[in-house]
């Protein structure tokens, strides 16, 4: 069952730190029919920690069905971004079953922030399980909702060295023919990020890619390359 003081405390603090100017804006700039409390994306995150600090979820389980709660009965975009932010606890780092959690939050946020929210939980849950991570990964590449296929390009941002190469090129050339503005700005971040690490390695694939990348994804790949 869900913490229900946990997820009643983050609701009731999201309400009093609203700003219904900056939520207007923040609404039109997301291009949501969800409304915003106006609440900064730092703020919802110090919110969620100190009331994770008072009110801990339990064993794992209980944390899925809190974070499941406050996603599922959202009203405002932030209950959201808190519920994502839950997934950040430790009690849930490394855990391979809140791969369905991270699923249903792609499939159903459907939108860059939220899509993109959970990029970096899926990148350690990659480092701790190659093994089941990878072919769900390259599933993830051709699955018809494109946001799903985003997720499995953005997979591995920050990996650095750690970086599955071969998985990168799987998804990405999985992909490099969709027109779609999210996938292929999603392709150019994901090869702009590992530029970082393996500048050679990045140019060799614009290179070897240089008629099938969009200009958006080419250039993004080679912004921070001489």
């Amino acid at each position: 069952m869900a913490n229900a003081e946990l997820t009643c405390a983050i609701r009731s603090r999201l309400r009093a730190a609203a700003d219904p100017v900056r939520a207007a804006g923040a609404q039109a700039y997301m291009k949501s029919e969800m409304p915003s409390l106006g609440v900064r994306v730092p703020e919802v995150r110090r919110i969620v920690k100190a009331a994770a600090t008072e009110l801990p979820p339990g064993p794992l389980g209980e944390l899925k069905s809190t974070v499941l709660e406050l996603w599922r009965g959202a009203s405002w975009r932030e209950e959201r971004y808190a519920a994502i932010d839950l997934t950040g606890l430790r009690l849930a780092a490394g855990e391979l079953s809140m791969l369905p959690v991270y699923e249903e939050i792609i499939r159903s946020g459907a939108w860059w922030d939220l899509v993109d929210g959970v990029s970096h939980r899926l990148c350690a849950l990659l480092q701790a399980h190659r093994e089941d991570l990878t072919p769900v990964l390259r599933r993830w590449s051709t699955d018809e909702d494109f946001w799903i296929r985003r997720a499995s390009i953005t997979a591995q941002l920050g990996a650095k060295a750690a970086t599955d190469t071969a998985l990168l090129r799987d998804v990405i050339e999985a992909n490099l023919a969709d027109r779609e503005f999210f996938i292929r700005k999603a392709i150019g971040w994901a090869l702009r990020d590992y530029s970082a690490t393996e500048p050679d390695w990045v140019r060799a694939f614009v290179k070897r890619h240089r008629t099938e990348l969009s200009p958006l994804s080419r250039k993004e790949a080679l912004r921070k390359l001489p």
